[in-house]
């Protein structure tokens, strides 16, 4: 389905309508009330800070339990405006948002990017794919490809079995639901084995995805593994 030239003009899920530009592009009004996450931040999973904490400062999660991964980073904070945004394109098929969400990422993540040896989405249980017909974090990570010319390994990792949405569920819970979930398609190994993954998702809520699937491509021999987000649930107390 090329979406690539359709005016979006679909009615939002709530609230105003905030409409994308010409060709994908982020309308004015939608830019400036996006929320970037910008430094400081913890230096491992990227949640922003309220205040300054000094270099290689780590959230209290961090210090507690180091995650899997090396870094993570998200461009924008999850609040209302980037909800509308991403749940328009996950849900809504308004697929024109892509470049422009890779393209923030790519700014957003250059620290993560630089030394990346390839790109690996999170991915959906089949039969959730079949029901929306495409993989948001698929389609980013194609994107992101495109535009740093890192190679993209759209099914390096499966999910290996059909789990609950987490929009409603508590942290321990979350980890419970995705424990073993994911694992690396016996076709891309070789792909990942000894290289930096830089894994790609659309929304960091409590990291317990991201951390399973990066167990998973660790164990098959993943060198290091990176995570970069679009957006990042964020407690009010942390802006």
């Amino acid at each position: 389905m090329d979406q690539g030239n359709r005016p979006y003009s679909a009615a939002p899920l709530r609230g105003q309508r905030r409409d994308l530009g010409a060709q994908g592009t982020l309308a004015a009004k939608v830019w400036q009330d996006l929320q970037f996450i910008t430094p400081p931040y913890c230096a491992l999973c990227g949640y922003p800070f309220a205040f300054e904490a000094g270099p290689d400062s780590r959230c209290g999660p961090c210090l507690a339990e180091a995650p899997p991964f090396a870094a993570a980073r998200s461009v924008l904070v999850y609040d209302d405006v980037s909800r509308e945004l991403i749940l328009k394109f996950k849900h809504g098929d308004h697929l024109q948002a892509v470049p422009t969400l890779a393209g923030m990422m790519n700014r957003a993540g250059g620290e993560l990017i630089t030394g990346a040896q390839v790109i690996v989405p999170v991915p959906l249980h089949r039969w959730r794919l079949l029901r929306r017909r495409y993989n948001q974090a698929a389609l980013l990570g194609l994107s992101l490809s495109r535009v740093t010319g890192l190679r993209c390994v759209a099914d390096g990792l499966l999910r290996t079995r059909a789990t609950p949405s987490q929009g409603h569920m508590k942290a321990k819970d979350r980890s419970e639901n995705v424990r073993k979930a994911f694992t690396v398609n016996p076709r891309q190994v070789e792909a990942i084995a000894g290289r930096v993954v830089l894994l790609v998702d659309d929304v960091f809520t409590t990291g317990a995805t991201v951390r399973e699937c990066t167990k998973a491509l660790l164990q098959a021999g993943a060198a290091e593994v990176r995570v970069l987000a679009v957006a990042r649930v964020v407690r009010a107390e942390s802006l």
